[in-house]
């Protein structure tokens, strides 16, 4: 504690520069912690996102997952309603969701266009996986004994369609004959991705499977009660069903992996760019220091303090210095990351996107901890590389610095 205190007092005798290298630190670890925190968040939408759209675990034969259908459904499930019963027995299991997932053609009667179709469980669906569509016009699906559909924003526009209008499905049925099916506009929604508004259409798990002829479902979406519940329900119902394939939210999140992969190199670049900054500041703050003092350590020096016992004192200085300004930092990061939450920012449309988001930063007490205390052992050896040279310089040279 005395060298911490004697090491404070020095700090003190330029206490412009101190408070400048201080300053630096602080935007430095502010930075770093804001950007972490962003990079954070964003995964975390994006995770949420993936499993509320196909379910924490996909189940399916498995050439679902690694060969194209000839026919639709050509590799889809029987026994359905079987398989759903042993899976809700799972205990962190919450809801089984079958989709059955195909394409065709959709026309107004004027006019057809190509569509990539899903049959869903209209009341599971829409209350399990919460507000994942913008409904723009009409009503969600919901299960009646009428054929009904929704449709992206774009596809809608394209054909004029409107809730209430009437359309025709045609696809290919799973014994390879073309049908046709006439069905009515329950709603209008948006993804809030433009390429896929204009062919995706909703319509419930009869009407796909009367169109298609067939019992049959693609897939099956097992929503779980956690987000940590994944890897232990899989492991459990790999075990129960091993003729079946159990793949997790994240195989198929491609567009997750991709934006995981990008941040990861973007914000670690800046993170380490940001790093080095803070390093050369504290070392030339510290070094400044130590020329101006020369004299006075060779004094020191001749009194009979050992070099080590000078080296961990500037060590320690610079420690205080980047500490005072990682603290700062962190405090300051927390700050903004905590008003945001009181002054909403809303971030614009990313790329291939038509709606924005709200900006939030994630407080991630081992990320602070750990950004802190790497900035903390950074400036120690900083500070501790710039002064061992003069530390040991020979008493008399360091006694006749001019």
């Amino acid at each position: 504690m005395k060298w911490l205190y004697f090491a404070w007092l020095n700090t003190l005798r330029n206490r412009r520069r101190s408070l400048v290298t201080v300053g630096i630190a602080t935007l430095g670890t502010a930075a770093i912690l804001l950007a972490g925190g962003f990079a954070l968040s964003t995964y975390h939408a994006l995770a949420q996102a993936a499993a509320r759209s196909t379910g924490h675990l996909v189940i399916g034969q498995p050439a679902q997952f690694t060969t194209d259908e000839d026919t639709p459904l050509q590799h889809g499930l029987d026994d359905v309603a079987a398989l759903r019963a042993r899976l809700l027995a799972d205990r962190a299991v919450r809801q089984v969701l079958p989709r059955v997932e195909f394409s065709g053609l959709v026309s107004n009667g004027d006019k057809s266009t190509v569509m990539m179709a899903a049959g869903v469980d209209p009341d599971g669906e829409f209350s399990v996986k919460g507000p994942f569509l913008t409904m723009t016009a009409g009503d969600v699906l919901a299960g009646t004994d009428r054929a009904e559909v929704m449709l992206g924003d774009g596809l809608a526009r394209s054909l004029k369609a409107r809730p209430g209008s009437s359309l025709t499905l045609l696809a290919s049925t799973t014994d390879g004959a073309l049908n046709a099916l006439d069905v009515r506009v329950k709603g209008v929604f948006s993804t809030g991705v433009p390429e896929i508004d204009k062919r995706l259409v909703y319509t419930d798990l009869a009407t796909a499977q009367k169109l298609l002829n067939t019992t049959r479902v693609s897939t099956l979406g097992v929503f779980l009660d956690r987000m940590d519940s994944t890897g232990p329900a899989r492991e459990r119902m790999a075990a129960g069903f091993p003729s079946l394939t159990v793949q997790t939210w994240l195989d198929q999140a491609f567009f997750y992996r991709s934006v995981r992969d990008l941040y990861n190199r973007i914000f670690g670049a800046l993170g380490l760019i940001i790093g080095v900054i803070v390093v050369f500041v504290v070392a030339n703050a510290m070094a400044m220091a130590i020329i101006e003092r020369t004299r006075e350590i060779g004094t020191l020096r001749a009194l009979g303090t050992l070099p080590s016992q000078l080296l961990r004192t500037l060590a320690l200085e610079g420690m205080l210095l980047g500490g005072a300004g990682a603290l700062l930092g962190a405090a300051l990061a927390g700050a903004i990351s905590l008003l945001l939450y009181v002054v909403p920012v809303q971030m614009p449309p990313p790329p291939g996107r038509s709606s924005g988001y709200p900006l939030t930063i994630e407080v991630d007490p081992l990320m602070f901890a750990a950004t802190v205390l790497a900035m903390l052992l950074l400036a120690m050896a900083a500070a501790a590389l710039v002064a061992r040279r003069t530390v040991h310089t020979p008493v008399v040279d360091a006694l006749a610095h001019t």
